[in-house]
């Protein structure tokens, strides 16, 4: 129902710590890639809900808000679905950087070990 809300909140954070942070911090540690998994498996999200009916292009936007009976089961999947999802593709991030930084390090050890 409406699952995407979560790591779309995320994203709307970590585009604004993005902003905030400045370019050199938010490169070091790639706050673009966590922005982009983010909006892109939001959008997706949106896009299958929209596809399955549970979008409207009208206010309340939601299906599940139509009915105050539905509100419940739409926060309970946001809270089950959508922040584990969130979680997850935070975690997926934070192993990218570990192994960008470990890779970035090694290269630079062999860079030194040849010479260049």
């Amino acid at each position: 129902m409406a699952c995407f809300l979560a790591p779309m909140a995320q994203a709307i954070g970590t585009s604004i710590a993005q902003k905030k942070v400045g370019r050199e911090k938010a490169e070091r540690w790639k706050l673009g890639w966590l922005n982009k998994l983010l909006w892109g498996g939001a959008a997706l999200l949106a896009v299958e809900h929209a596809w399955h009916g549970e979008i409207i292009p009208w206010p309340p936007f939601l299906t599940a808000m139509q009915s105050p009976e539905d509100i419940p089961v739409m926060l309970k999947e946001i809270l089950v679905v959508g922040v584990p999802m969130a979680a997850v593709v935070t975690l997926v991030w934070g192993i990218m950087v570990v192994v960008a930084r470990r890779r970035g390090k090694a290269a630079l050890r062999e860079a030194e070990v040849k010479g260049v």
